[in-house]
């Protein structure tokens, strides 16, 4: 594990406008693990950032190669933790040069320069160990789609937000106190999946969690953050050992946050009581869980077992965009491009709401591109990797949740790992929400023109890929 904070002021990104950081509340981190046999290998990065982006991805493994060509680059599987509270890693134009800040570029250099020699050092410090692995439960997220019985773009009150969202019988963290909600969207997804690294004598070193949830909790501060992941590191090595290894994934949550919408007041009342923030009250959770299934999982664990790892581009259909939206967005754009620059006289208020401004007239470019550019599929780098009985599958989407269930439904693998969020060399961009056809019928943030790059023929299509690859690995499954 390397720190990558930085206490020079670093944009933070997550929001519609830009943050700059005023210091550092805990560490952000990466995080590597190298597990291979003879035959193959597997290399898991986790970051405390809000997205990987492609030209990420392509850094850190010229870095890694320029460090040391022995070490399998193409193997790295990298997935964001998607706190709101990481460095600034978008490739874009420093607009915002007062007060005096690192630039996207900077922090890059320092966050490629450090996750690299994570890797490598991963990688050659490789000893002969064991593994185990087992699910658990932890609630932690909850449907942040709140749905309505009316479509609530047609209320008489409804703003129109060009560029940011596009509401229909959906919201994302919707009011539930109003006479028209119906229901959340989606369900929750409670199960915590683990991994377990022991050395030769099975003495546990570290412990790989995966769990259905962004790190989200104070999303938007204006200090750089791990978000839950800090406490529950915490938590997890106050109960196993204050060297233990932690390296977080996130399942599919692309419609799930921590955020409790309905419950706000009992949930204040519950902290208030337990004396603690909800940061700790979700990290107990999960280390309760771990703890469980360390508790059987190290009954079997194993020294000997079969890996497999398949890395290889897939085409997605991505989300068309219709000629009445194209028209839309450029009537939209013409709009925002005759608004003036901020004239507050707070220099935080003149930067949130200029590059919020930006933000939004981005947005409408991209749309415009998409549908002038005429491409059908979006590239994406898959990877599929079984180790023993367990397997992980990447993506590189906010995936709804739905699409993780038929996964796993569906894996020959006795258990199966979804690591959302995952970087990926080919492909525009990093991140995008993949919502089910249930979302992009109700709207709603994240289940709209600007949200998505792929629809959900291409999440269906992202499904059928992932399994071929897990029948490949598990020859012998039905």
């Amino acid at each position: 594990m390397v720190d990558v904070s930085t206490d020079q002021p670093v944009g933070i990104r997550g929001q519609f406008h830009l943050r700059l950081s005023e210091g550092v509340l805990d560490p952000v981190t990466v995080t590597a693990l190298a597990v291979a046999t003879a035959e193959d290998g597997i290399i898991f990065l986790s970051c405390d950032v809000v997205v990987i982006w492609s030209h990420v991805v392509r850094a850190l493994r010229e870095q890694v190669r320029a460090l040391d060509p022995s070490v399998p680059a193409e193997k790295i599987l990298i997935n964001a933790t998607h706190t709101h509270e990481g460095g600034d890693l978008y490739e874009m134009p420093d607009a915002y040069p007062t007060p005096p800040r690192m630039t996207c570029k900077e922090y890059k250099a320092l966050f490629v320069a450090r996750a690299a020699e994570a890797v490598v050092e991963a990688w050659t410090k490789r000893q002969p160990g064991g593994v185990a692995w087992g699910y658990g439960f932890a609630s932690v997220a909850h449907s942040r789609r709140t749905v309505y019985s009316d479509d609530t773009s047609l209320r008489p009150a409804a703003a129109s937000n060009p560029g940011l969202m596009v509401n229909g019988h959906a919201v994302m963290y919707g009011n539930t106190n109003d006479p028209m909600f119906s229901h959340f969207e989606a369900g929750t997804d409670s199960f915590l999946n683990v991994l377990f690294t022991y050395d030769q004598a099975d003495q546990l070193t570290g412990v790989l969690v995966n769990v259905p949830c962004p790190s989200q909790i104070d999303e938007s501060i204006w200090r750089l953050s791990a978000d839950y992941w800090h406490e529950t590191r915490r938590e997890l090595r106050r109960r196993f050992g204050d060297k233990l290894y932690v390296l977080p994934q996130c399942s599919a949550a692309g419609d799930l946050s921590p955020h409790q919408i309905h419950y706000k007041e009992a949930l204040a009342r519950r902290l208030k009581l337990k004396g603690v923030s909800e940061r700790q009250d979700v990290a107990e959770r999960i280390a309760n869980g771990v703890a469980e299934v360390a508790s059987w999982a190290a009954k079997d664990i194993r020294h000997e077992v079969a890996l497999g790892h398949i890395a290889r581009t897939v085409q997605l259909t991505r989300r068309p965009i219709t000629p009445a939206e194209y028209e839309h967005e450029k009537a939209n754009l013409a709009a925002l491009e005759k608004v003036q620059p901020s004239t507050h006289p707070d220099a935080r208020q003149r930067m949130i709401a200029d590059s919020r401004h930006e933000s939004q007239c981005n947005r409408c470019r991209q749309v415009i591109g998409r549908y002038e550019s005429g491409e059908t599929k979006l590239p994406m780098e898959l990877h599929v990797a079984r180790i023993g009985d367990a397997a992980f599958a990447s993506n590189r989407f906010e995936l709804y949740m739905d699409y993780a269930h038929r996964i796993q439904a569906r894996s020959p693998a006795l258990q199966t790992f979804v690591v959302q969020l995952a970087g990926t060399e080919v492909g525009e961009r990093g991140g995008s929400y993949l919502p089910t056809i249930r979302g992009e019928a109700d709207k709603g943030y994240s289940a709209t023109q600007y949200c998505n790059l792929v629809n959900s023929t291409g999440g269906q299509e992202l499904v059928e890929e992932t399994l071929a690859d897990l029948h490949r690995l598990f020859p012998a499954a039905p």
